[in-house]
């Protein structure tokens, strides 16, 4: 016999959690409302535009609410008369209030991007492929007061490619998740899940990315820079300079050749060769963007920028 159907109120906001949503759109439960962060001013016009979940959950005819605050009486009044089963969070963006997670009757999982207990936090793809890590994953955990300690009911393992970035990974452990979330949501309404506490002694955490972020030395090993560079992608970019201009890198390559040439020296500038020394190995950059303008790869941007073997990218103007 087949359990009843769940009524699932869904927490997230950006792309990431679209495939989830749309899953769950799909299943047997159902979506009785979407909790989404405000509308914010996007891009370099600055005007408001909706999240990718809203505008999902509005083509779907899913109630969306909008709290500012969590602990808004307004806002929790509605999520109550929704009367949710059970609530799923992926990417929402905010640390859920005591009162939130009481509500639902079973509570409320999360679709995390890292096999946990490592990589807790805001930016578990991104500062898994920072620190050069080959594996990484999804999780389906339990939410709990303490951030992203809850137990574990669902884990999917994925590799990391060598010169994958952190959107081409993201992108992927999104649709990973979201098939992994429905089975756990059919587990949890016909009683069958397991849940597996997590070991907190052998947790790291991914912290929320910055600006300061972007900044880095060019006498690290090529890897390192490399990492970095794919590890900062969408936001906010490597970033060098030279001949005092700003320059955000977006995609690299790397050689173990080394050189005696100094760290952020041109080795070749030539078609779409544009090698860079590190402090061991060289840096082979792809696909650039000067500032205020639009990316472009290296064979482009030598044709319109004066770039000779000898110049030095520096990190400061």
């Amino acid at each position: 016999m087949v359990a009843a159907a769940l009524r699932v109120v869904f927490f997230g906001t950006p792309e990431f959690a679209v495939p989830t949503i749309d899953a769950l759109l799909a299943s047997r439960h159902t979506v009785v409302a979407a909790v989404c962060q405000p509308d914010r001013p996007r891009g370099r016009g600055h005007k408001v535009s909706i999240g990718a979940v809203k505008a999902r959950a509005l083509n779907a005819g899913v109630p969306v609410l909008q709290p500012e605050r969590l602990k808004d009486d307004q806002f929790l009044a509605a999520l109550r008369e929704v009367e949710a089963d059970l609530g799923v969070v992926a990417a929402y963006g905010k640390i859920l209030t005591d009162a939130v997670l009481a509500m639902p009757r079973l509570g409320l999982i999360n679709v995390h991007g890292s096999l946990l207990p490592r990589y807790r936090g805001a930016a578990p793809v991104h500062r898994a492929i920072i620190a050069g890590e080959r594996e990484t994953g999804i999780t389906i955990m339990r939410v709990v007061k303490a951030l992203d300690a809850g137990p574990m009911m669902a884990t999917a393992r994925r590799p990391i490619g060598a010169d994958e970035t952190s959107d081409d990974v993201e992108r992927d452990l999104a649709r990973i998740g979201a098939s992994l979330l429905v089975t756990v949501v059919d587990q949890l309404a016909d009683g069958t899940v397991r849940e597996t506490p997590q070991d907190d002694a052998a947790a790291t955490y991914a912290h929320r990315l910055t600006k300061e972020d972007s900044r880095f030395e060019w006498d690290w090993a090529a890897a390192r820079i490399h990492n970095l560079i794919r590890g900062l992608r969408p936001w906010p970019h490597a970033e060098t300079f030279i001949h005092g201009r700003r320059l955000i890198l977006l995609r690299s390559a790397v050689s173990d050749e080394q050189s005696d040439a100094a760290p952020g020296t041109v080795l070749e500038a030539r078609s779409g060769d544009l090698v860079v020394a590190a402090g061991s190995g060289r840096v082979r950059l792809l696909e650039l963007q000067a500032e205020g303008k639009r990316p472009m790869p290296a064979r482009e941007f030598l044709a319109g920028h004066r770039v000779s073997p000898g110049d030095r990218f520096t990190t400061v103007t």
